[in-house]
């Protein structure tokens, strides 16, 4: 079933972009609209815009655009179903079902649905299993000696896998689960050998599953609680559709809003220390869960905070062996500390050991900056040999150049000058020659790149001037780009919209860009039924094509600050200054582009009709057709005020 066309609009009503956009990144106020640094691209300054007047969102570094709904199905990577149930449960909407899909929309959407209520049975199906007797005996036991609560269970949805080949097989199939989906979601095995054979993948291991930011279950991991030195300590969901390990950070979804509210997050290494910081009472905790950090968590991290703080085992081997991580969180633009724990311990069996206030103390008391924690990671071994801290210090030049804020870096020179007991400008030095070589990289692989495309384009015929068809394309946009955001105003004393102005102007104009038509079209035909269209009856067409293409000619690209204009006197005439000026010089400019077009078009008759020997009062004809083109030309060109056509 799909959802009512009822439910969808009472979301469209109800969703506000600020709201939804919120949810996911940090935004700050600027001029008119909110920005943010995207979640979609890697980028060090902000070039996400949320406009909360036209209720949409634009990324002007790589041109993701939409509305509430569609900023759902991007960050989420769902379909239109499944973001207008999100945000139907966000506003406390009841979802009402609609008649039954096509065969094409159940080929579109059906699956990644399906993995889902799969995934979600399973997380049941396991919770469930606590309640067996092997569960108690064996995965309630476990839980319990850790000393997991019922309500923490319940929070992360932990449950037990039943020591058998087949039980969860049997229970899907029996609850009406095909194999091919069970199998997709990596919840089943095919013997090798014999494809026919299943079995289930989790079988005698505590299971601890892995929400999406959502909080819907995409996979598990699953601990062996033997000694069976023949079977991995943990295994893992594999990668599905709905489930990609580089982007995901367990215990994402509870801690969420507390790392928002707090500014910071705890990065730990495991499941059980994310759950044991929350017995503590610290929830802004998730973990990478046993793998080097990527480029997708570190974003994920940067949605909701710039400030992360990572805690180590007492174990100073793995420690260095997984320190370039920090390297990672700095290069993404986050602010980083550390805490270590001591010899022997992790923030499981430390927070434990001690108990829940003595460790937020811990926590506190011994949080420090990465320049500290690095120089007393190796202050023993460069305390005993100068050539080691020289190496020491170049690794930390290194760290800090990784930095994208120049401000920031200067400030860590400085701490890292009086760490070290070496002049600040000795810092400066190697931090300039390290960012010199950082850039000469980035450069050359720039050079290359561009060197590989040039070398790709001279097997391309190119075009030395834009073409006559292009620069009618381009002013056919800024004509509706006209009429989608001033349309409605009016322009002179005699209560004319701007609106009526240019559709007036263009009734006898068919439009060459067939996106530019149709949304001429779509416009008059709302006018036809007495009712001036705003941007929002766009933003929320059903089809994709209007909707990006709006959202493009309706997103402000640079705005100038009032108060710089009253600081510096200087008041510059905006097109909303002079929308009837600038309405006719658009349709002037529009109508110069189609005269170029037509006349472009005679020049290739009169060619064609010379080079086929046609009489001469046909090429004459030709010819006439041609110079009454070039009268009009230039009549346009004396309003507008241009000298040479």
């Amino acid at each position: 079933m799909s959802i009512s066309k009822l439910t969808s609009d009472k979301v469209k009503e109800r969703a506000d972009i600020v709201e939804v956009v919120g949810d996911y990144l940090p935004l700050k106020k600027k001029g008119q609209n909110m920005w943010a640094c995207c979640p979609f691209h890697g980028e060090k300054s902000p070039s996400f815009s949320v406009s909360p007047n036209k209720q949409i969102y634009k990324c002007f570094g790589c041109g993701k655009a939409g509305d509430p709904i569609q900023f759902v199905m991007d960050i989420e990577g769902v379909g239109f179903q499944e973001a207008i149930r999100h945000l139907a449960g966000k506003y406390g909407i009841e979802v009402e079902e609609d008649e039954a899909r096509t065969p094409e929309q159940n080929i579109e959407q059906n699956e990644r649905e399906s993995l889902f209520i799969a995934l979600n049975f399973a997380k049941d199906f396991f919770v469930k299993n606590l309640q067996t007797d092997e569960g108690r005996s064996i995965g309630l036991s476990y839980f319990k000696e850790r000393g997991f609560n019922p309500q923490i269970i319940e929070k992360f949805d932990l449950g037990y896998a039943l020591d058998g080949w087949d039980y969860f097989l049997k229970a899907a199939k029996t609850a009406g689960f095909e194999e091919e989906i069970l199998l997709k979601a990596g919840l089943i095995l095919q013997k090798e050998g014999d494809p026919s054979r299943l079995y289930d993948r989790f079988r005698g291991r505590v299971t601890f599953a892995i929400h999406n930011i959502s909080g819907k279950a995409i996979g598990f991991g699953a601990r062996i609680l033997t000694k069976d030195k023949n079977q991995p300590k943990y295994i893992n969901s594999p990668e599905t559709p709905i489930y990609h390990k580089s982007d995901v950070l367990y215990g994402m979804f509870q801690a969420k809003k507390t790392i928002r509210d707090l500014d910071n997050c705890f990065l730990v290494e495991g499941y059980t220390d994310v759950i044991s910081m929350h017995l503590s009472g610290i929830e802004n905790v998730v973990s990478s869960s046993g793998t080097s950090l990527t480029d997708g968590q570190i974003k994920l991290i940067k949605r909701f905070t710039n400030q992360v703080t990572v805690l180590y085992d007492g174990d100073a081997a793995g420690i260095k062996a997984s320190i370039r991580g920090i390297d990672l969180l700095l290069e993404g633009g986050l602010n980083v500390k550390a805490v270590v724990f001591p010899d022997g311990d992790d923030p499981d069996s430390y927070s434990r050991k001690v108990g829940s206030q003595a460790f937020q103390d811990y926590l506190k008391e011994n949080s420090r900056d990465f320049i500290g924690f690095k120089i007393g990671l190796y202050q023993e071994e460069f305390a005993k040999d100068p050539i080691r801290k020289a190496e020491v210090i170049r690794e930390i030049v290194q760290s800090i150049g990784k930095i994208p804020d120049p401000i920031i870096r200067s400030v860590y020179a400085k701490e890292a000058s009086g760490l070290l007991q070496i002049e600040e400008e000795i810092i400066h030095a190697e931090l300039n020659k390290s960012l010199i070589k950082s850039q000469k990289d980035h450069f050359q692989k720039v050079k290359e790149e561009a060197e590989a495309e040039e070398k790709l384009e001279e097997l391309i015929p190119t075009q030395t001037q834009i073409s006559v068809e292009d620069t009618l394309r381009i002013q056919e946009k800024e004509t509706i780009r006209l009429l989608l955001n001033y349309g409605w105003q009016k322009i002179d004393d005699e209560e004319l919209h701007l609106c009526q102005y240019l559709m007036t102007e263009t009734a006898d104009i068919e439009f060459q860009t067939p996106i530019y038509q149709k949304l001429l079209d779509l416009y008059r035909n709302k006018l036809a039924q007495g009712e001036i269209p705003k941007t929002d009856f766009f933003v929320s067409s059903s089809d994709a094509e209007v909707r990006q293409e709006v959202i493009d000619l309706i997103s402000p690209r640079h705005e100038i600050s009032v108060h710089w204009h009253e600081r510096h006197q200087i008041f510059i005439t905006t097109e909303s200054d002079d929308l009837a000026g600038t309405a006719f010089k658009s349709i002037l400019r529009l109508k110069r582009r189609l005269v170029h077009k037509m006349m472009d078009e005679a020049k290739q008759k009169i060619k064609s009709a010379e080079m086929e020997h046609l009489d001469a009062d046909k090429v004459f004809e030709l010819q006439q057709v041609y110079f009454e083109l070039k009268k009009v030309q230039l009549q346009i060109d004396k309003e507008l005020g241009i000298v040479i056509g």
